[in-house]
């Protein structure tokens, strides 16, 4: 996962090559996850993040209009880099089939490196009315353009190309899918849910040919 997104280290100094406006983000992105891993989104407040990032109250506020807009950024730093993870694993060239499974093995395993942040990050999102959810949307969004532009390919040879809306009900059953596990306290083990979503995305894909 990205600086944003792990847990296992201190917020950094920042890197010399950043400007310090952008440090000063990535750092409060840090704490943010460091935090509420620690204490829960809800205990987490204004005052702990701009400790924790080593900046004043005024800082935080030039990045995050609110603790919500600090998590919304979070979420989609998150979301994001779980997605290039999930890019990285598969060769456009290649069957998309030959390498579901290898694609969302990796991809789960990203979303499972930090138990506490996963959960945090998908329940408490829901929790933040409609600003959360059209962030959810979003990273649901861009998941499923990314299914539709990998199976409808001009190398895949479809006889008709997969409709836009069952490439986001694969995101959507995958969604669930960790969800269960969340709430099952098995946040740690998410791959173990590759088969069955694999076994989830071919049967939509090779239904709609």
């Amino acid at each position: 996962m990205t600086e944003a997104t792990r847990t296992d280290r201190p917020a950094r100094e920042g890197s010399p090559l950043l400007p310090a406006p952008e440090q000063h983000r990535r750092r409060l992105l840090d704490a943010m996850a460091h935090t509420v891993s620690r204490k829960g989104y809800a205990s987490t407040t204004i005052a702990d993040l701009a400790a924790e990032a080593r900046v004043s109250r005024r800082t935080f506020y030039e990045h995050f209009a609110s603790k919500s807009d600090c998590l919304i950024a979070l979420y989609e730093a998150a979301s994001e880099q779980a997605l290039e993870v999930l890019k990285a694993a598969i060769d456009p060239e290649r069957d998309w089939h030959a390498q579901v499974e290898q694609a969302l093995h990796a991809y789960f395993a990203t979303l499972a490196c930090n138990p506490a942040l996963l959960r945090t990050l998908f329940i408490a999102i829901l929790g933040l009315g409609a600003e959360g959810l059209h962030a959810r949307r979003r990273a649901n969004q861009r998941l499923a353009d990314f299914i539709l532009r990998i199976v409808n390919g001009a190398n895949r040879r479809r006889t008709t190309p997969l409709p836009p809306p069952l490439a986001m009900g694969i995101v959507g059953g995958i969604n669930e899918l960790i969800l269960q596990a969340i709430e099952a306290d098995r946040a740690d083990r998410l791959t173990e849910l590759t088969e069955a979503a694999a076994q989830l995305a071919r049967a939509v894909i090779d239904g709609s040919r």
